[in-house]
């Protein structure tokens, strides 16, 4: 007997806010993958759609990119981070340990990375948006807690000086490159993370306490 012939496979209709979480989703791990040098007719074949419907909702390929920005930069900020830096009722070290710890949970994901470095590579404006962002929500704040950790002149007396905020950029990088040698070089690394950001921080906080005050001219 011949084979009953099968229909063709038809894709869900989907509500327009389901559509459009949908590309985000999909646009995310495209330009994570490619760069963003992609193709959006790529990107709409990947998804199962047509051009003009992914035009429909993101009319040209930046304001796709600035919704990519905005998922991955902004919408997997944890809004506690800054709070919990800033709570002195907890030791200045047991905050900072705990930052890194929750912060890698979203920043050492191999979305964020590859977008953070392909952005970098291409010229596009979001990695520096984002470090702007990083260093007035987070380093700034931590840099006025290890001033009054160290008994040190408060920020609105004596502003933070360059070669403070570039210290805090060292340890932060530094522990920001571990998840790039383990996800993206696929390096041998030392699997206790934990114990990498409290050493991390400890050195931090016991070389401020011996150089600051000399630094400062204090």
């Amino acid at each position: 007997m011949p084979k009953a012939k099968t229909k063709p496979k038809t894709r869900k209709r989907l509500t327009p806010s389901d559509r459009e979480k949908e590309i985000i989703e999909e646009a995310v791990q495209f330009f994570a993958e490619v760069g963003f040098e992609g193709k959006t007719r790529d990107l709409a074949k990947r998804i199962g759609i047509t051009q003009p419907l992914l035009y429909r909702y993101f009319p040209n390929k930046e304001d796709l990119i600035e919704r990519v920005y905005k998922e991955v930069f902004l919408n997997w900020i944890n809004p506690e981070w800054s709070v919990k830096l800033k709570d002195r009722s907890v030791p200045l070290q047991q905050r900072l340990v705990e930052f890194y710890l929750s912060y890698a949970t979203t920043v050492h994901r191999y979305e964020w990375i590859r977008i953070y470095f392909f952005s970098g590579l291409m010229g596009k404006p979001l990695n520096r948006r984002y470090i702007r962002l990083a260093e007035d929500e987070f380093l700034k704040p931590m840099c006025e807690e290890i001033r009054l950790e160290c008994n040190l002149p408060d920020i609105k007396k004596l502003p933070i000086t360059p070669l403070e905020l570039e210290r805090f950029w060292v340890m932060h990088g530094g522990l920001f490159y571990y998840a790039v040698r383990k996800n993206i070089y696929h390096a041998n690394v030392l699997n206790d993370y934990e114990e990498i950001v409290s050493t991390s921080v400890q050195v931090m906080l016991e070389g401020t306490k011996s150089i600051a005050a000399k630094e400062l001219d204090l």
